[in-house]
């Protein structure tokens, strides 16, 4: 992470806390689940000053693995949550190219691997990953990629085929996808893939995650499995 990211996520951070209550006040649906690739569910439920109806906070997941992850959430979610050393991932090559620090608390369900980052340890990580998978609204999920973390065009397309109505991707790229799903944000520093402080809340100029969470869908799949 950058010296400008560092700063960026703090300025963030500060905002999403001031004013999370006056927002709060924005939004009609306070029922919700957010299943992120990265850490922008956990933000968003402090920018409304919510208790956290998702496990996926404080973490990520290499493009792929998240993909299998949403393709199959209730599988993966009725498994208990493994971890493993850093030398034993699978995706040993992306972390240290990536920089990634070998301390990195890393989880495994079956075949995916999850990094979680702001965990002290593996017991706070499968604490709160365990309490926070009980919460979650089945009926309103919203599900959120972006291009971090290896996403590629293959990865987008699958995406954008799951069977769910509540779907947002996050790029700074033209993809020449023409898909509502998906939301382009600016960014000034040349990055190729979304910067976390970049990733919109409240009522952004560029996508407003008030009005999304007002109009969420009912998730018909889930009750059909």
């Amino acid at each position: 992470m950058t010296k400008i990211e560092g700063l960026n996520l703090k300025i963030n951070k500060f905002f999403r806390i001031k004013f999370s209550n006056a927002r709060r006040n924005k939004i009609i649906n306070d029922d919700f689940t957010i299943i992120s690739n990265n850490c922008w569910g956990g933000m968003i439920y402090e920018s409304y000053n919510l208790e956290k109806k998702t496990p996926t906070v404080g973490l990520f997941f290499t493009s792929k693995d998240y993909l299998k992850f949403i393709s199959n959430l209730k599988y993966y979610l009725s498994l208990k949550l493994e971890f493993i050393d850093y030398n034993n991932s699978k995706n040993i090559d992306f972390l240290a190219e990536n920089d990634i620090k070998k301390n990195i608390i890393i989880g495994v369900l079956d075949d995916i691997e999850i990094y979680f980052l702001h965990y002290k340890n593996p017991e706070e990580a499968f604490d709160k990953w365990e309490r926070r998978k009980k919460r979650i609204n089945y009926q309103k999920i919203i599900f959120k990629f972006n291009d971090q973390n290896g996403c590629n065009l293959d990865d987008l397309n699958t995406f954008l085929n799951l069977p769910y109505k509540n779907k947002i991707f996050f790029t700074v790229k033209n993809w020449k996808i023409n898909n509502q799903s998906i939301i382009k944000i600016f960014q000034l520093i040349n990055k190729k893939y979304i910067l976390a402080s970049l990733e919109p809340f409240g009522n952004n100029i560029q996508f407003n995650v008030n009005k999304f969470i007002n109009y969420l869908s009912t998730e018909d799949y889930f009750n059909d499995i």
